[in-house]
């Protein structure tokens, strides 16, 4: 069964750091592009970051840039986001998704994750 599933979410305080994992089973990421969506209640969902099959372009909304920095190991089939500098503004569901290139609309990402929440709150 091909699937991704997101962990790694939690409860930091604003300041704090996370890392996010996407773990691709049934299928291998090589020849994915990778999105990291969040979306929080009452809220359109955003799409935070995206990596290409082979890691060598990233892409960040402007609202994470500078703070969160994604990567990939093929080899353990596996994407992450590392997060720093959190703010409670990054409080969300976080989910991972993949498609042919991060050129693709949102509507083009597919194989959701079930999401980890990232709660930022003193």
């Amino acid at each position: 069964q091909e699937q991704l599933v997101e962990s790694g979410g939690g409860l930091v305080q604003p300041g704090g750091s996370l890392r996010l994992s996407c773990a691709a089973s049934g299928f291998s990421l090589d020849y994915y592009a990778i999105g990291w969506f969040r979306q929080a209640p009452g809220k359109e969902r955003e799409r935070v970051s995206c990596v290409s099959h082979n890691g060598a372009s990233t892409y960040y909304a402007d609202s994470v840039k500078g703070r969160f920095t994604i990567s990939r190991d093929n080899a353990k089939n596996t994407v992450f986001l590392q997060m720093t500098s959190l703010k409670p503004e990054d409080t969300a569901e976080y989910y991972c998704a993949r498609a042919g290139n991060c050129m693709s609309g949102d509507a083009h990402f597919g194989f959701w994750g079930q999401g980890t929440q990232v709660t930022v709150s003193s």
